[in-house]
């Protein structure tokens, strides 16, 4: 069961940051029409919109949710590893960047603002680049281990498989909720990731510390 969740997630994960790359290339594409053709400013601008709105965010959130969930509840954890906390300190700059400068600027446009600015059609290319490169870093996994991972005596263990199924179900009631309330609301994904955190810190605190002995059989 632990192995079918995990699965799940991870095919979840996959399919949402594809979903995140394409809809900010999409983004990027009908930004610069908005520039480029003025008899098309206004209907560009009300369907980058609308796919801010209810595709970009929604992926978006679901990718960062399943990829902090994937790494809280197997061995590689989030700070074990130079690409995986790579990949985690890009994901932050690029919800932080949709929340507080994208959505915003989209929603003035929406209400006849005129077309986008050049630093918005450039920020929707930089981030369908940065999810391109953070798909290479999953394939790729450069750089080695990090000095927290170096510290620790033993590899955490894998959660037990109800913490990767809510890494799975949250994502999917959230796009229920964001159809229902006509915004993004990942409400289930940030209790999902609060709880699985918590799990994560109470069974990496309560592991037992290897033997001198014992570590040498490992090496």
């Amino acid at each position: 069961m632990t192995t079918r969740c995990r699965h799940a997630l991870v095919f979840l994960h996959v399919i949402s940051s594809v979903s995140w790359m394409t809809a900010a290339a999409a983004l990027a594409i009908l930004l610069g029409l908005s520039r480029a053709d003025p008899g098309a400013t206004a209907a560009a601008v009300a369907v980058a919109h609308h796919l801010d709105l209810y595709l970009l965010a929604v992926a978006a959130n679901a990718s960062a949710t399943t990829g902090f969930a994937l790494a809280w509840t197997t061995p590689w954890g989030l700070l074990r590893h130079w690409w995986v906390a790579a990949k985690a300190a890009i994901t932050l700059v690029q919800l932080y960047a949709g929340i507080a400068i994208l959505s915003p600027v989209l929603d003035d446009l929406g209400h006849g603002a005129g077309p986008a600015p050049t630093a918005l059609v450039a920020g929707t290319v930089a981030m369908a680049g940065a999810v391109a490169v953070q798909a290479f870093l999953s394939v790729a996994k450069p750089w080695g281990t990090t000095p927290v991972a170096r510290r620790s005596r033993a590899r955490p263990p894998r959660a037990p498989w109800p913490l990767p199924a809510a890494g799975v179900v949250a994502p999917l009631v959230d796009v229920g909720l964001t159809v229902a309330l006509g915004f993004p609301a990942p409400l289930a994904e940030v209790v999902v990731l609060v709880v699985v955190a918590v799990a994560r810190r109470r069974a990496l605190v309560s592991r037992p510390v290897p033997t001198t002995a014992s570590s040498a059989r490992r090496r």
